[in-house]
């Protein structure tokens, strides 16, 4: 099982441990990766100022992919909903498809269409399977609860990206609770987190981020779990300064989806980056389950914090 791994632009960047925790995770499971240094922007940042320049960016590393007979593994759900609109912008009009095809060729490239677009999430769900990771965790939580997010990129629109029920999704759910994790159930699971305003208007960007928060941590959510780059940035990095500017107290750290599960399966948080994440997670070991603490005829396994 091989992919090309799309990182895009900002989890070099910005969010190494998205990556470093994912190779980690995904080499645990066999799944092999392929570099391909070639890879440009996947054209989100431009899509409403240049329409064929936005198409142009995805159909490029689309045709890398094609070049390298691979499928492509994204990890940022924005540049998932990209590279999908792209493709899908790229087969139902002929005449775009032959002048992006054109401009290609002076590379020796050519977009066939023939390339599958998949997230992180998709692979582990569909490709690698809930029993064959099942069988990898080490170290299940217990006790643990955590909010899925699962961002907008990856639902709508739904008959493009294709990638869960968008009323009502369940494989990152799922894929939570495979760690021995709750996967809670929250009114503003599926609600926008507020990154596309940022750089716009921060206050309104970081009025939204709190209402999910506020949301969360009122459900009983210990953690805040996301798997797109713009989410966790905007959950992490954003909500660090609004503890600081804001002076809010409903702080509801975020983990990364192969943070989580990277633990669940015994892989160390140093390797796994939780040292660089902006708000401190290193507690949610705390709710490792600890099988010689069970008491006898208990329905819940004790809890108890593992010393570092």
């Amino acid at each position: 099982m091989k992919f090309a791994l799309f990182l895009g632009c900002n989890i070099p960047a910005r969010l190494n441990q998205y990556e470093t925790s994912t190779r980690a995770v995904l080499q645990n499971l066999g799944v092999e990766l392929a570099n391909i240094k070639q890879f440009n922007c996947c054209g989100y940042p431009i899509r409403n100022l240049d329409y064929k320049t936005f198409v142009l960016a995805a159909a490029r590393n689309l045709a890398l992919v094609e070049k390298n007979n691979l499928s492509l593994l994204s990890l940022c759900k924005c540049c998932y909903g990209s590279l999908k609109k792209a493709d899908h912008l790229l087969r139902e009009d002929a005449s775009l498809r032959k002048e992006i095809d054109g401009i290609l060729k002076k590379e020796y490239l050519e977009y066939r269409g023939e390339v599958e677009i998949k997230h992180l999430l998709s692979v582990l769900y569909h490709d690698v399977g809930i029993g064959p990771i099942k069988e990898k965790i080490e170290k299940p939580f217990s006790a643990l609860k955590i909010a899925t997010h699962y961002g907008c990129h990856a639902l709508r629109p739904s008959q493009i990206v294709a990638f869960d029920d968008p009323v009502a999704p369940s494989i990152f759910d799922q894929l939570v609770e495979i760690t021995g994790a709750e996967s809670i159930s929250w009114p503003k699971q599926l609600e926008c987190c507020g990154a596309p305003l940022w750089g716009v208007n921060d206050d309104l960007s970081m009025d939204l981020t709190a209402k999910k928060l506020t949301d969360g941590k009122q459900s009983g959510a210990d953690y805040l779990c996301a798997a797109c780059t713009y989410c966790h940035i905007q959950f992490d990095t954003v909500q660090k300064i609004m503890l600081t500017s804001r002076g809010d107290n409903h702080s509801l750290p975020a983990v990364l989806y192969p943070q989580l599960l990277g633990l669940s399966m015994g892989i160390h948080g140093e390797i796994l980056g939780l040292n660089m994440n902006h708000l401190p997670v290193s507690g949610i070991e705390d709710f490792f389950f600890v099988p010689e603490l069970v008491e006898e005829g208990a329905r819940e396994p004790v809890v108890k914090a593992i010393e570092a």
